[in-house]
């Protein structure tokens, strides 16, 4: 018989190891000595405790699922509860039973974390479908497209939450990216109909600027013009493809008109400057007449000058003002010498001049005896308004005298 510290062979060549609950056969042993025997289910032995090393490291070192732990330990249990092996097989089964409890403790930590990650999943999605939602009612078209573009990628990378959860979330970002598409598609749709609405009414407007192109009323097509400049703007864009291509035909009708209204306007110009010349001349030569001596022949000389002013023509707009003012300064000298002249010879005017001049005469008298008074009586209030009354009378009286003047004295 053999043994050692964990097992022995009896004289029948069984073999035995020693547990905790006694010892228990593990096999029999007929092919050599019983020190083979031991030898050999101790090597079995040690290869149950590599086995069991490895599995320990695989647990705390890789991401060895806990299910396949689970397994692999219910395996090597197996072999231990078989007592096949010669050895410490208690203490095998306890670092078996302190690996369950490893493998449990992962199992509760990457369910917490699968339902942390999870919950996170759920926020994030969440957060994307709030997003696309409002981004549903944005009216910034290319942006907001973009941006419902990335939201989708973006969801792509996220963790699936359980199904119902999924779906539910996914419906809404779903509905939210059609309700965008939907609107967008509409707006485009009646930006198309307002941009061929603009083509049409543009059509139309560069139709009457050809067809004006050619005008010589220079002044009424001028404004007609830029009315239909008003009425394009409000018009809107058209396609682009048509757009540029009706802008250069409006513009080129409106070119046209404008260079030949310019060429008119310059031949004018010039002419006008050289009657601007000539009414210059006519103006000094009519300037000549004043002061007025003799108003039989200013007046002829100042008719003639008007009658070749006349014939002249227009001169340059902003010249207009000053050289016909010098004309009608001249005018008026006449008029006033004409008048003076009717005062002088009307006898009646200068009898109404006269009574009214000797009326005032009498008046201021009678107010500088009665302020005479007043100061030797010793009212100086009664004086002193008298007084002011006899101001305003003088002043009347010098104005009687000076009309007085104008009819000869």
């Amino acid at each position: 018989m053999s043994s050692d510290p964990w097992g022995r062979v009896d004289e029948t060549g069984t073999v035995y190891v020693r547990t905790a609950e006694g010892e228990k056969v593990v096999g029999s042993w007929q092919a050599g000595s019983p020190e083979e025997a031991l030898a050999y289910f101790e090597r079995k032995y040690e290869g149950l405790v590599v086995e069991i090393g490895l599995l320990e490291k695989r647990v705390k070192t890789t991401d060895l699922s806990a299910k396949d732990a689970q397994t692999a330990i219910e395996h090597l249990r197996t072999q231990v509860d078989e007592h096949h092996a010669v050895g410490d097989l208690d203490a095998l089964g306890k670092r078996l039973d302190a690996l369950v409890t490893t493998v449990d403790k992962r199992r509760e930590e990457r369910k917490a974390e699968k339902a942390k990650q999870a919950d996170e999943a759920k926020a994030a999605k969440e957060k994307l479908v709030a997003e696309a939602e409002e981004l549903a009612q944005s009216d910034q078209w290319r942006s907001a497209g973009e941006r419902l573009r990335a939201l989708v990628d973006t969801w792509k990378g996220l963790p699936r939450l359980d199904r119902k959860a999924d779906d539910e979330l996914w419906h809404r970002f779903s509905h939210a990216r059609s309700a965008f598409s939907k609107r967008r598609k509409a707006h485009f749709a009646s930006l198309d109909a307002q941009r061929e609405e603009a083509r049409k009414a543009k059509e139309k407007l560069v139709a009457e600027a050809e067809s004006l192109s050619k005008s010589t009323d220079w002044g009424g097509t001028a404004a007609r013009y830029r009315e239909l400049m008003t009425e394009w703007k409000a018009a809107g864009r058209a396609q682009r493809e048509f757009e540029d291509d009706l802008w250069n035909r409006f513009r080129g009708a409106q070119d046209v008109f404008f260079a030949a209204r310019g060429e008119t306007f310059a031949e004018r110009d010039a002419e006008q400057g050289e009657n601007l010349k000539l009414k210059e001349e006519l103006a000094a030569e009519a300037e000549k007449l004043v002061p007025v001596k003799d108003l039989r022949s200013a007046r002829a000389a100042f008719r003639s000058l008007n009658e070749r002013w006349e014939a002249v023509g227009h001169v340059p707009r902003d010249a207009r003002p000053k050289v016909e003012g010098r004309m009608q300064a001249v005018e008026r000298a006449i008029q006033e010498a004409e008048e003076a002249e009717w005062r002088r010879s009307n006898p009646e005017a200068r009898a109404r001049a006269a009574g009214l001049t000797g009326q005032l005469q009498d008046a201021v008298e009678k107010l500088g005896k009665q302020i005479d008074a007043a100061r030797a009586a010793g009212n100086n209030a009664k004086a002193d308004k008298l007084a002011r009354e006899l101001e305003g009378r003088q002043a009347l009286l010098d104005q009687a005298m000076k009309g007085l003047e104008e009819f000869g004295g």
